[in-house]
């Protein structure tokens, strides 16, 4: 069967209809990957480096017939593999640079009656694209408000309403706080979360008015490019607003029911800056099911940090909005109307 080589865009566009399958090594998969690739290594993490250490030494030739006796006895295995991952037998294939790797999955699996789509430029070309993606500038619309005003599900509730939003911590696999990752899939590496987060991006024209939550450059192990972060805290933010009691039976409702030994573990991550009485004090309560107490105790922290982040980012658009019991369209209508009245956007982005 043949090989055709083909650009970024029109890879991009096939991969809905056509399976895609990366030849890299596990551990560059692990890093950052095209979304929805499936990983089928030719050279494994440590035959990779046999072969990147061989080239070094002794050159291309001598690495190239390393590489194929390595991976030889496999050949058979790999076909195989193959064929049951993609038993129609037509795939798109890259490597890191669309080189050699990629060039090799392509010619054994057309033995095999493959049909192959081969991306020029391999890897490295979609993540440039990525990477530049989240630091282009782009207009922001910030939710931000202490622990517990709900921000998230007014996200959800804004998206539900057709409205372009960002969810920074579904991406990132973490909700921020040292409770944020309970419960959670594995994080992505930081190279992935910012290919995930450029899929998100690239969704909405480059003019689009973009809600998106107040976060730290930090999300768990995550860490935001200081353009995308320097983008979020310069943007319009609308401060949300709602009573304590309100603020701590939402957090109580996504955590109350959590396990006790990893509530317990993440107060315990605190110690340092809740001090030992205090997290004494939130350790028993969350033995005790006093979820409201325990909350109580650490909004204090949280409520402090916050204030002080504030401090940090004066902006030049701040809107306050108290939500009280306002929820679902109602709060949704709120938003859309403080929306229609920001008059500062970044004049120069356009489609």
């Amino acid at each position: 069967m043949k090989e055709t080589l083909i650009e970024l865009d029109q890879f991009l566009q096939l991969r809905g209809s056509i399976p895609i399958l990366d030849a890299r090594s596990e551990g560059e998969f692990a890093q950052g990957h095209i979304p929805g690739s499936i990983n089928l290594p030719i050279l494994n993490n440590e035959e990779r480096k046999i072969v990147g250490t061989i080239y070094k030494q002794r050159g291309s030739q001598e690495a190239v017939v390393k590489g194929f006796e390595l991976v030889g006895p496999r050949f058979h295995s790999i076909i195989h593999d193959a064929l049951r991952l993609f038993p129609n037998k037509k795939i798109m294939t890259y490597c890191w640079r669309g080189g050699m790797r990629s060039e090799i999955m392509s010619w054994l699996l057309r033995m095999a009656g493959f049909e192959i789509l081969r991306l020029k430029g391999g890897y490295k070309t979609y993540r440039t694209l990525t990477y530049e993606a989240v630091r282009k500038p782009r207009n922001f619309i910030v939710l931000g408000g202490k622990t517990g005003v709900g921000k998230t599900v007014l996200l959800q509730a804004l998206k539900a309403a057709g409205e372009p939003v960002i969810d920074l911590e579904k991406i990132a696999n973490h909700k921020g706080s040292s409770f944020g990752g309970i419960g959670q899939a594995p994080q992505p590496s930081i190279e992935h979360f910012e290919n995930l987060l450029a899929e998100e991006l690239l969704k909405f024209p480059i003019s689009a008015k973009i809600w998106i939550e107040n976060e730290s450059r930090r999300i768990g192990k995550v860490v935001l490019s200081e353009e995308f972060y320097n983008n979020i805290i310069t943007s319009p933010l609308i401060e949300i607003t709602k009573s304590e009691s309100e603020r701590i039976a939402h957090i109580a409702s996504e955590y109350g029911l959590l396990p006790e030994k990893d509530l317990i573990e993440a107060v315990k991550r605190l110690q340092k800056k809740l001090g030992g009485k205090r997290t004494s004090e939130a350790i028993e309560d969350i033995k005790a099911n006093r979820h409201d107490s325990w909350i109580a105790n650490l909004l204090i922290y949280y409520d402090k940090a916050y204030e002080f982040e504030l401090t940090k980012h004066q902006r030049a658009q701040v809107f306050p909005l108290e939500l009280g019991d306002t929820e679902g369209e109602n709060a949704v209508r709120r938003l859309l109307e403080i929306k229609n009245n920001i008059n500062q956007w970044k004049p120069q982005l356009s489609d």
